[in-house]
């Protein structure tokens, strides 16, 4: 299959991006190094291009409706300018894909959903639209920017009249940025450091970009890729989808309980509710190394005996802490923080400790 390519795929190139394939997507994963790019975010400002996310618009009287079969967290909360994290359950006990619903309206929201799961989730929503919403597949039209670090609001507030400073996490404005019109801009980041997420059209997304990158200048923005938007996500304990959530994953288990709404009925909800009165019998936690080692993807997890009691789902060196860090899914006797667990690393069982999420403390 032909890899898509993002709208400045061209202007990554130029600015020396190693590109790779990701969700279908031709992406930048780094432009100098993963460690450098990680800590340009953590203390100063970067960029990210993440325009391969997807975006659906739905509009109408029975939107909400739709929105509240298809997701499990309470869509009823929102107000004009408010986002909530939420999941698609699938109808065996998973998850099709975790998402962002934005209220734009009172009869219009957008869904904000993984690239490589953009067809899926389309064909999912679309599946149980029985009251006529209208829907469109935007994904394609738009460029979303992650500006994201401390430094964000000053090396932004120049280029918007919306008052950053002021925005609250998860809430977003609609209005004029870098000179372009209609901009929705968001306070949603995926990487624990602050900061905002502009959503453009195609057509103004160099201009956007280009602006950005000059008012940024005097704070130190340099572009960032996917290597160190990993690597600052699991630092907080997020789920990645494929990776820590997925198909097979259910949301009680990956602790996503918090947006698992029983008090109105969605796609699944009664084997969910099932489940929740049962427990769960295995959890998805964070675990710091205590033996120098890196946990990756798929080793297992095991208990002092050696038996196995789990496996990571995701793994790196935290640049932040200096040490390994993972997300994976153990057994329930063995999730409370301080628990002794092991890591197979190349057959050798090191030392780890569940610890509380997130791993990085501001």
């Amino acid at each position: 299959m032909e890899l898509k390519k993002i709208a400045l795929n061209d202007v990554h190139e130029a600015l020396g991006a190693k590109m790779v394939p990701f969700a279908g997507y031709k992406m930048p994963v780094r432009y100098s190094s993963d460690l450098d790019e990680h800590h340009t975010v953590r203390n100063a400002v970067g960029i990210f291009d993440v325009s391969h996310m997807g975006e659906f618009l739905l509009k109408g009287p029975q939107a909400l409706d739709l929105i509240q079969r298809v997701t499990s967290n309470d869509a009823a909360k929102l107000t004009d300018g408010k986002v909530q994290y939420s999941c698609f359950p699938n109808t065996e006990g998973g998850i099709v894909d975790d998402l962002l619903v934005y209220r734009l309206g009172e009869e219009e929201y957008m869904l904000v959903v993984n690239a490589s799961n953009i067809e899926k989730d389309w064909e999912w929503v679309n599946k149980f639209n029985t009251q006529g919403v209208e829907l469109e597949n935007i994904s394609d039209q738009v460029s979303l920017f992650a500006v994201q670090g401390p430094k964000a609001t000053d090396a932004l507030q120049s280029l918007t009249s919306v008052d950053l400073a002021s925005m609250v996490y998860y809430t977003f404005e609609k209005g004029e940025f870098a000179g372009v019109p209609d901009v929705i801009i968001s306070a949603t980041g995926y990487t624990g450091a602050g900061g905002f997420e502009i959503y453009v059209r195609n057509e103004d997304a160099k201009r956007v970009f280009d602006v950005i990158m000059e008012a940024g200048k005097a704070y130190g923005i340099k572009p960032i890729g996917l290597g160190a938007r990993d690597t600052l996500r699991l630092e907080m304990g997020f789920c990645l989808y494929g990776n820590d959530i997925n198909d097979t994953t259910s949301p009680l288990e990956a602790g996503l309980g918090w947006i698992t709404k029983f008090d109105k009925e969605f796609t699944n909800s009664d084997q969910l509710k099932e489940q929740k009165a049962a427990g769960v019998s295995r959890k998805l936690v964070g675990f710091e190394m205590v033996d120098k080692a890196i946990p990756r993807a798929h080793y297992e997890i095991v208990n002092a005996a050696g038996e196995p009691i789990g496996e990571v789902t995701s793994g790196t060196m935290s640049p932040s802490l200096g040490k390994g860090i993972g997300l994976g899914y153990i057994t329930q006797e063995f999730t409370k923080p301080g628990s002794e667990v092991f890591v197979r690393v190349r057959n050798k069982d090191m030392k780890a400790q569940v610890v509380k999420l997130p791993f990085y403390k501001k």
